[in-house]
């Protein structure tokens, strides 16, 4: 298959290029190469290309920076999906778009399955579900992958900071009233690389199966690396963050089911293979 990837240089996008590229011909896009803001370019790009399919991994993820930032976060989010969701429906190809758990308000009891009501409550929820809106009135081969807690090899991420902190403390303070479900590039990549190849559209979650809390992470973490270190939880309340984030951001895995796809692994069996793949790189 020939696939354009956007947000070729980002922590979900570098896997997707170099794990796809192995077995597809991939165009990786880093914003040098297209400015998924300006209409005309993403029909030029797309059309001279020719993919199959286009997976859209490009957003505007500073999550509290968007607060004050909601004209550019939504002309990225929102504006540049529109922009991409209509090349690719120009040329046929399918698309796949990267959402996130923050399009839910984190109120719901259980798990969100795929058809939920959405209620996002920040402006980067809300710009990411306006996306989610255009693929679905924009594209009629797409695919919606939400996806949660996500870290892998490239950028800042969760794991990489809880590690960091570690050399330089003897305790730590992380929040233990929001849930949701750890989620590593490669095994979101290795799902995406088998949805693409169907034509099973609509709306998917996918995150690493189970569900903990940042401090069950942040606890697994340590653990899995052997590392002593004094992990205290928190509230939310004592840790202000100038975007609110879901309590609950738990999703279930029901169309990967329905459709016959088989499930991510669970959380700590992506963190230890991603801790090894970190040791081989270091």
């Amino acid at each position: 298959m020939r696939i354009v990837v956007t947000g070729a240089k980002g922590q979900l996008g570098q896997d997707v290029v170099k794990l796809l590229g192995a077995k597809h011909e991939v165009h990786g896009l880093g914003r040098e190469q297209l400015d998924i803001t300006n209409e005309s370019q993403c029909l030029e790009v797309l059309k001279e290309l020719k993919p199959d399919v286009v997976i859209h991994s490009a957003a505007y993820t500073a999550v509290d920076l968007a607060e004050t930032e909601e004209e550019l976060t939504y002309s990225v989010n929102a504006d540049g999906t529109k922009n991409l969701a209509v090349a690719a429906e120009s040329i046929g190809a399918i698309f796949c778009y990267i959402s996130t758990d923050y399009v839910f308000d984190g109120t719901a009891k259980s798990a969100y399955v795929e058809d939920d009501e959405t209620n996002p409550q920040s402006v980067y929820g809300k710009s990411k579900r306006a996306g989610e809106q255009h693929v679905l009135s924009l594209s009629t081969k797409h695919f919606i992958v939400r996806t949660s807690w996500v870290y892998g090899m490239h950028g800042n991420n969760f794991v990489k900071t809880m590690l960091q902190l570690a050399k330089t403390r003897d305790s730590i303070k992380v929040v233990s009233d929001q849930f949701g479900s750890p989620t590593y590039t490669v095994d979101l990549v290795l799902f995406l690389d088998k949805l693409i190849q169907t034509e099973r559209y609509g709306i998917y979650h996918a995150s690493n199966s189970g569900v903990c809390s940042w401090y069950d992470f942040a606890c697994a973490i340590f653990e899995e690396n052997d590392i002593t270190i004094k992990v205290e939880p928190c509230t939310t309340e004592e840790f202000p963050r100038p975007a609110p984030r879901p309590r609950n951001s738990a999703m279930e895995h029901e169309a990967i089911r329905a459709n016959g796809f088989e499930d991510l692994r669970t959380w700590r069996e992506g963190l230890k293979a991603f801790l090894r793949e970190l040791e081989e790189n270091n």
